[in-house]
C-alpha cells in the first residue's frame, strides 16, 4: 500500500492565538478549533489521559495543513524552540509565498525574525529561513520566472 497523502504537519506551542494569528497573516486559514481530550486520544498518543487544544489551519490551494496543538495536560516536557538547524529531528516547515520580501516584512510585525539572509538559488528560488512564533523554525520559498 502506497500513502494516499501527507494529512498535516504537527507543531506544539504555548500561546495558541499568536500562533493563528501569525500563520493567518502568512496566508493559512483557520480550519477549525477545538479541544482534544479523553481516554482515547491518550491510546493513540501514549501519553494516557491528555487534553490538548488544537487549532487546524490549511493552506490556500487546500492540499496542506498545519496543526498547531497547545498541551494542557500533561505538561510540555522538551523544548526545541532554539534548536539550530541542523538540530536532529524536526527542522522546520517550507512554505511557498508569492513575494518573500512582502512576507517578511508583514510577519516581521508580528515577531518574525531572519536566521541567516534571503538568498537567490539560481534562477529558481529566493529562500529564508525565519524564526516564527515561539522560535519555531519556518522556511520561505518564492518560485522565480
Amino acid at each position: 500500500m502506497t500513502v494516499k497523502r501527507m494529512d498535516n504537519v504537527g507543531i506544539v506551542i504555548e500561546d495558541i492565538d499568536a500562533a493563528i494569528e501569525f500563520f493567518t497573516e502568512l496566508g493559512l486559514k483557520l480550519e477549525g478549533r477545538g479541544m482534544v481530550e479523553g481516554e482515547w486520544a491518550g491510546r493513540v498518543t501514549g501519553l494516557g489521559s491528555q487534553r490538548v487544544e488544537v487549532a487546524m489551519m490549511v493552506t490556500p490551494d487546500g492540499h496542506s495543513r498545519l496543526e498547531i496543538s497547545r498541551f494542557l495536560t500533561p505538561a510540555v516536557i522538551a523544548d526545541h524552540r532554539k534548536a539550530p538547524v541542523n538540530a536532529l529531528g524536526y527542522l522546520r516547515v517550507m512554505f511557498a509565498v508569492e513575494d518573500i520580501d512582502d512576507t517578511l516584512a508583514r510577519l516581521g510585525k508580528r515577531g518574525a525574525e531572519l536566521v541567516g539572509e534571503v538568498v537567490q538559488y539560481e534562477d529558481m528560488y529566493r529562500l529564508c529561513y525565519i524564526r516564527g512564533p515561539e522560535g519555531i523554525l519556518i522556511g520561505l520559498a518564492e518560485q522565480l520566472g
